[in-house]
């Protein structure tokens, strides 16, 4: 398994440790109930060293990246981010990412670990001549501050203001000697920041950020249930290379109006849905976990995507792809688990409603 430049200090924390996306990665540290209550209360800082950095350059950049993506990018300013899809040409995700336009002709791409190298892949066999690729994944640090105090716990650390940046926004900083690119987009629900810096400095910054007694470790498991409690999807799970992303995005970050890769088989989803994730809350505290059946009355709807006990709401949660006419809000669906089907509801997503995130 690959380990990040934090290995070693997650290992001296006393982190339980485990695979993820091929690499060895802190699971929890305290436990995933008291990180997920702390970075809903105070500020969590997360090692995101897994995750990959492209550079893409040139004139004919953004227009390589709205046949790769199903975002806007020839709108984006200087310094704004973007969510969206990389699709086949079957509509299949290949991952799902954040574009970041950081100068006139300059873009970065930020991927999920665990789809690196088809990532890679897939973007050059499709750029222009004179389009730059760089994969800068092995240059970059980077770590993510999430919480309600996650600013005043930062600028408490680097002794000055940060930038007021707006939500899906990016700036170059400097703070404790280091140059670092500061963006606002968050994976928990919560006001916070990711840091991108040179690996060299992780550890430095780490252990800076901890000395501060607001903000404490979070393993991976805290930001599952962080996540899900804001009904993000996970590369994997709520997304895949086995159908377009409409039942998840239901039109959201999907701009019809370019023409991506899969754009045809997506138009044809929208058209016609045949399936959408919907969010689903139980009266218990007894989680469903991926691939639990759904069923409607006595017919088999569809099945669990996540699932877990939200910490926060102090009962089970669930994100679950079921067929369209069953996912309207109120609908009651019973989901199997361990051999038993238990009754929940179809409600609105967020979950957890009370996020900071957007300040």
């Amino acid at each position: 398994m690959k380990k990040t430049p934090l290995h070693a200090e997650h290992v001296t924390l006393g982190a339980r440790m485990a695979e993820f996306g091929g690499w060895d990665m802190p699971i929890q540290y305290e436990g995933i109930l008291a990180e997920h209550q702390h970075t809903r209360t105070k500020a969590g800082l997360f090692d995101i060293c897994h995750m990959s950095e492209f550079e893409l350059t040139g004139p004919a950049a953004a227009a390589d990246l709205e046949k790769l993506l199903t975002m806007k990018i020839s709108t984006l300013r200087i310094g704004q981010c973007r969510y969206g899809f990389m699709l086949n040409e079957q509509g299949g995700v290949i991952d799902d990412l954040t574009c970041y336009r950081l100068g006139e002709e300059r873009y970065m791409l930020v991927v999920n670990a665990a789809t690196l190298e088809s990532d890679a892949e897939w973007i050059q066999a499709h750029l222009s001549a004179n389009t730059g690729f760089i994969d800068r994944s092995n240059e970059f640090g980077k770590i993510d501050l999430q919480g309600p105090v996650s600013r005043a716990a930062f600028e408490a650390v680097i002794g000055k203001p940060l930038p007021d940046l707006g939500y899906f926004r990016c700036e170059p900083f400097s703070c404790l000697d280091t140059e670092i690119l500061l963006s606002r987009t968050g994976y928990t629900g919560e006001w916070g920041y990711e840091l991108y810096f040179p690996a060299s400095e992780a550890v430095r910054l780490w252990r800076a950020l901890l000395a501060n007694e607001n903000i404490k470790p979070v393993g991976l498991g805290a930001r599952d249930t962080l996540r899900l409690e804001m009904g993000y999807s996970l590369y994997g799970h709520e997304l895949s290379l086995d159908r377009t992303p409409v039942p998840v995005s239901r039109g959201m970050f999907l701009k019809k109006e370019i023409d991506f890769i899969g754009r045809d088989a997506v138009l044809r989803d929208l058209e016609q849905p045949r399936e959408f994730l919907v969010a689903l809350e139980f009266d218990s505290k007894r989680a469903a976990r991926a691939g639990a059946n759904v069923f409607f009355q006595t017919l088999e709807a569809g099945a669990v995507t996540s699932g877990s006990v939200s910490p926060s709401l102090g009962k089970a949660v669930a994100l679950a792809m079921v067929k369209t006419d069953v996912s309207e809000v109120g609908t009651i669906l019973d989901v199997e688990i361990r051999g038993k089907r238990f009754p929940s509801k179809v409600v609105e997503l967020p979950f957890y409603k009370n996020g900071t995130a957007r300040g």
